[in-house]
């Protein structure tokens, strides 16, 4: 087996991988190498649309403070407040830095960044280009990355495990798709960068990559998972594709509107109606739905209107151009003309990798950021634009640390025994003896059809029961999957039998954490304890992997400048 050697792993090409590989490239005497399943401008925070959150106009009213304050208040309190502010320092500094490195910022008359509302903040701090944000903050990072000649990619390369040894990070081992070659690279320090995992759901807003596979490789190597009871369900999914119709929308004054043409946002959140937290939107769609007041959309899937014909085709043109394409394409819809069908969607985990500050995990050598990282700053829901926020702060942190660590550490740490290593390729490509009955499509078909079923935007203990026990009959079939392509090469059968297992896993954190937190916060909402419990849930769920299933345990949420209060919007 080809060993190879870099100082600083960073494993995700999104826009937290990214960042992460340009800071610790900036040592020019370090190594790095990122690596990647997909090629690296096709990971999924090119799909970020609507903005980045930052306090970028003070003079104006806005203030870190109030930043900090509307991302508390949107975690309904379980958000480590040192985090948050840490945060809020940190983003209007990488959103000038994208400026410098040449991202095309939509811009006021006055030629400065333009910001625009966005869920649950008091102030218009979303920056944004266009409705392709995310896009064009990727462009901008990937290009600065090709100034570094320190810097060896690893396009389409899937990692397959974390090596460490004596708790300490020493490498990882990879299948490459183009080759078909299984090989492992040493490392002195890495960065988790690989992302969100929402393809347990059926109807998601995630791409089809979206596998939570670093989260659930993390959790295997030792590493504890935090709040991943707590999914978000983004507002506006399209019917009946999941596909994102961004926040913006609503932003830019787009309403939500029941079967009766009703406003029926002003029930629910009067003060901010459309623009209350998606927690709280997305409860009031489901309850609309469930109630009889949604609308029959395609495929006959009860949905809500998202109306925009009101703002007018030079705005939607202008402020939201490829909303307009995906319905022309998708749906035959033209939002200048007729309204959009949508439903709650899951979006985003709040939970994650168990990280401090820095984005350092309890494993010396492993950092971790994006949302495959868990450092407590959404808490039990994340507003929106906070997320590529978080990505680009936290990728420059890690980055940092990462490379500060590597250049400290002189020797590289030895790789486990080679017979080890050939374990690990040995447990991957058995796959193509089995003749179990069932194929990895059928079984992530099961696992969407119960998470869509029992672990949505409303949860009961037992419907939570109901899941866990069907995701554990699913996790048996894991080792026996019928793998049809034989060969090493993009071959997507055996890749989705390995993503299959990290779902699984995930879900099974999921549901399990969902389970015992019997109270409702956030996103987590149980229909069998309807209030929020400050007195026994103020605190962070961390799961340790065990081969008979999770076992939790729990740490203190971090108060620093404001108590729990009533959350109203």
């Amino acid at each position: 087996m080809r060993k190879l050697k870099h100082d600083v792993i960073v494993v995700g090409s999104g826009l937290a991988g990214l960042r992460a590989a340009i800071e610790a490239a900036r040592n020019e005497k370090l190594d790095v190498g990122i690596i990647s399943k997909v090629q690296l401008m096709r990971s999924h925070s090119v799909c970020a649309e609507g903005g980045t959150a930052a306090v970028m106009q003070p003079e104006l009213g806005d203030s870190l403070e109030l930043h900090a304050w509307d991302t508390v208040r949107g975690a309904d309190f379980l958000a480590d407040q040192d985090v948050v502010w840490r945060f809020v320092e940190e983003i209007p500094k990488e959103l000038l830095l994208l400026e410098h490195w040449g991202i095309p910022w939509s811009r006021r008359k006055d030629g400065r960044m333009d910001q625009r509302p966005f869920g649950g903040h008091s102030y218009d701090r979303a920056t944004f280009a266009a409705d392709k944000t995310g896009f064009f903050e990727m462009q901008a990072l990937y290009d600065t990355l090709q100034k570094f000649e320190n810097v060896t990619r690893y396009d389409e390369c899937y990692v397959s495990s974390i090596l460490t040894k004596n708790g300490q990070f020493c490498g990882v081992t990879v299948w490459s798709l183009t080759t078909g070659e299984f090989f492992a690279v040493q490392g002195k320090a890495m960065v988790i960068a690989t992302g969100g995992a929402c393809r347990m759901f059926g109807f998601t807003t995630y791409s089809l990559t979206a596998t939570g596979d670093g989260m659930a490789m993390a959790y295997r190597a030792g590493l504890p998972i935090k709040d991943l009871e707590f999914v978000q369900f983004h507002p506006t999914g399209l019917v009946p594709s999941g596909i994102l119709i961004t926040e913006a929308a609503r932003g830019e004054g787009a309403y939500l509107r029941n079967v009766k043409g009703e406003r029926f946002m002003e029930k629910y959140a009067k003060a901010k109606m459309e623009l209350a937290p998606r927690d709280i939107v997305s409860r009031s769609e489901q309850t609309e739905i469930e109630e009889g007041r949604g609308v029959t959309g395609p495929e006959g899937i009860m949905a809500i209107n998202l109306d925009l014909t009101h703002l007018g085709a030079d705005k939607i043109n202008e402020r939201l151009p490829m909303i307009r394409e995906v319905t022309i394409k998708l749906n035959f819809i033209d939002p200048i003309k007729e309204p959009i069908p949508i439903r709650p969607a899951a979006h985003y985990f709040m939970g994650g990798v168990h990280t401090d500050l820095d984005g350092a995990t309890p494993v010396p050598g492993i950092w971790c950021s994006g949302e495959a990282a868990c450092g407590s700053l959404h808490g039990a829901n994340r507003l929106g634009s906070n997320s590529t926020a978080e990505c680009l702060v936290w990728g420059k942190i890690t980055g940092d640390k990462a490379a500060e660590f590597a250049a400290k550490t002189q020797n590289y740490p030895d790789l486990p025994p080679d017979s080890a290593l050939q374990d690990e390729e040995n447990s991957i490509f058995k796959r193509f003896s089995n003749n179990g009955k069932e194929t990895s499509f059928a079984v992530r078909k099961e696992l969407q059809k119960t998470m869509d079923g029992e672990v949505g935007v409303f949860r009961t203990g037992d419907g939570l029961e109901k899941a866990l026990n069907r995701i554990k009959e699913l996790r048996k079939l894991v080792p026996y999957l019928r793998v049809n392509d034989t060969g090493r090469i993009y071959n997507t059968d055996l890749m989705s039998a390995l993503e299959a297992g990290n779902l699984l896993d995930l879900s099974e954190i999921i549901v399990t954490g969902a389970l015992a937190r019997k109270e409702s916060r956030g996103a987590h909402s149980r229909r069998d304890f309807p209030t929020r419990d400050d007195v026994n849930w103020l605190k962070h769920t961390m799961a340790y992997y065990t081969p008979q299933g999770p076992r939790l345990d729990y740490i203190p949420v971090t108060i620093t400048m404001w108590q729990p209060v009533e959350r109203k919007y």
